[in-house]
C-alpha cells in the first residue's frame, strides 16, 4: 500500500477519535498563497472571516507552485493534526476524499445553490460521489503569455505568433539588451511552459490524449516530438539568473522593462495591478502561441478536512459559504488576476484581460478546447503528474537528454506515477 494513503488512513481513524479538534472562532486554511498579489487577495477572505467573528490563523507554504504545500501537508496528516481546510485540487480532492478524510460540505452546496451557481466542469471537480467536499474560488487560465510592448518595439520585432516566430526574434531581443523570455527555474514553471507547447503544437485533441487519457502511443508520437523539440528550443531563450527563480520575480522582469514576455497563469495579472500597471497600455495579455482557441484552466479550491465538534463544522460552514460569496469572489479576482468561479458574477470591474478569460472559457466550454492544466495538478493523478513534470524538466536542462529518451521517460513517467498510487 502506498505509505501516503497508510498515513491517511491512520489520520481518518484519528478524527473519529477526535484527535483533530478545532476551537470555533479559529480556521486555519493550508494555501501557497504568498507573493504580492495572491497576498492581497487572500487579504479579502480574512477581512470577509474576521468581521464573522473567527479568528484566521494563516498557514501559508511558500514555493514549488503548491509542491511545498502538498508536503506539508502531508507531514500534518502524519501528525493527525490536519488544518480546517487545504488548497487542494484536481484530482487530488478525489484521493484525499477516497480515504475518508474530507468533510461532506453538500449542506451548504444546497443551501446555496451552488450547482446552478458553478459551471460543471468546476461543479463536478468539487465532489466526491456526487456530493461537495471543496470550494471553488476561482478559474485561472493557465495558457497565457504576458508581454512588454515598449520592449518588444525597441527590439524592432512583432507580437510573436507562433513559437518559431518567438524564436526567430530572440536574437533581436537580445541585441536590444533585453531576455526574449523571462522563466523561473523551478520544475513546475518549466512544466507550466511546457503545457502551453504542447498545447500550441499539437492542439486540445492532443493534448487529451497526451495529460488526460495519458495515452502512451500519444505520449511516443510524432507530435510529441515536435513538442519536445519546440521546448528545448525555449531553453535558450532564458537568461542564466532563471534557476530558482520565484514566478513573480519572473514577472516583474516584464513589468520593469528587462525581458520581452512570460508564459505564466493569469495570477501574474495580480503582480502587474500591484505595480499599477494597465493591460493594452503597459502589457499585453494574449494567449500563448497556437492556443487561441484552446483554454488551459486551474481551478483554486480548498477542500475540507473532516472535524469533530459541532464548533469546528460551524466553522467550516462559515468558511465555505464566505468562499463561494459573490462579493468575496468579485473582490478576490480582482486582486488575484483570476476570474469568478460562478457563473453569474459581474465583470463590469473586471479589465480586459479577465473579460477575454471569461469569454474564452465560455467559448472553449462549448468549442471542445476547454483543458485541465497537467502542470497545475488538475489532469492527471498527483503521482503521475509529479513524475511527469520531473522528466519535463530534467529534459528542458540536461542538454545531454534527447527527444527520444525524454519520451520514453513520458511513458516510464506514467507507468511509476501509476504504480506508486
Amino acid at each position: 500500500m502506498n505509505p501516503i494513503h497508510t498515513t491517511k488512513t491512520m489520520l481518518a481513524l484519528g478524527l473519529v477519535l477526535g484527535v483533530a479538534a478545532s476551537h470555533a472562532a479559529d480556521i486555519e486554511v493550508l494555501h501557497w498563497w504568498t507573493s504580492g498579489g495572491e497576498a492581497r487577495a487572500l487579504a479579502e477572505l480574512t477581512k470577509k472571516l474576521e468581521a464573522s467573528g473567527h479568528r484566521w490563523r494563516d498557514f501559508s507554504v511558500a514555493g514549488g507552485g503548491g509542491d511545498n504545500a502538498m508536503l506539508l501537508l502531508k507531514t500534518r496528516v502524519v501528525s493527525g493534526y490536519p488544518p480546517m481546510a487545504a488548497q487542494i485540487k484536481g484530482p487530488e480532492i478525489r484521493e484525499w476524499a477516497e480515504d475518508g478524510l474530507l468533510a461532506d460540505i453538500g449542506d451548504v452546496a444546497s443551501a446555496g445553490n451552488w450547482d446552478a451557481t458553478l459551471p460543471a466542469v468546476v461543479a463536478n471537480a468539487m465532489k466526491y460521489e456526487g456530493r461537495y467536499v471543496a470550494a471553488p474560488v476561482n478559474v485561472h487560465r493557465v495558457n497565457w503569455m504576458w508581454i512588454n510592448p515598449e520592449v518588444l518595439k525597441k527590439a524592432g520585432v512583432e507580437v510573436p505568433t507562433s513559437w518559431d516566430a518567438l524564436i526567430a526574434s530572440a536574437d533581436s531581443i537580445r541585441k536590444a539588451g533585453f531576455t526574449p523570455i523571462a522563466h523561473g527555474g523551478q520544475p513546475w514553471q518549466d512544466f507550466t511552459l511546457f503545457e502551453s507547447v504542447a498545447l500550441g503544437v499539437g492542439g486540445a485533441d492532443f493534448y487529451k490524449k497526451a495529460f488526460v487519457s495519458l495515452d502512451s502511443a500519444t505520449l511516443q508520437g510524432a507530435t510529441m516530438t515536435k513538442t519536445l523539440d519546440t521546448f528545448k528550443a525555449l531553453r535558450k531563450l532564458i537568461d542564466a539568473g532563471a534557476p530558482n527563480r520565484e514566478w513573480s520575480a519572473a514577472t516583474a522582469m516584464v513589468i520593469n522593462g528587462k525581458a520581452a514576455v512570460q508564459f505564466m497563469g493569469d495570477w501574474a495579472k495580480g503582480e502587474f495591478a500591484r505595480a499599477g500597471k494597465q493591460p493594452g497600455r503597459d502589457y499585453l495579455c494574449l494567449a500563448a502561441p497556437g492556443t487561441e482557441k484552446a483554454y488551459t484552466y486551474n481551478i483554486d479550491s480548498f477542500a475540507f478536512f473532516r472535524q469533530r465538534h459541532d464548533d469546528a463544522r460551524k466553522a467550516q460552514a462559515d468558511l465555505a459559504n464566505a468562499l463561494m460569496g459573490a462579493e468575496f469572489q468579485e473582490n478576490f479576482n480582482l486582486a488575484k488576476g483570476s476570474i469568478p468561479a460562478r457563473t453569474n458574477a459581474r465583470m463590469d470591474r473586471f479589465d480586459d484581460c479577465a473579460k477575454r478569460s471569461a469569454e474564452a472559457f465560455r467559448a472553449t466550454a462549448q468549442s471542445g478546447g476547454l483543458v485541465p492544466s497537467v502542470a497545475h495538478r488538475m489532469a492527471a493523478p498527483e503521482a503521475v503528474q509529479a513524475a511527469m513534470q520531473a522528466t519535463v524538466s530534467a529534459y528542458f536542462n540536461d542538454a545531454g537528454m534527447s527527444t527520444r529518451d525524454a519520451q520514453a521517460r513520458l511513458v516510464q513517467a506514467v507507468a511509476a506515477g501509476n504504480a506508486q498510487r
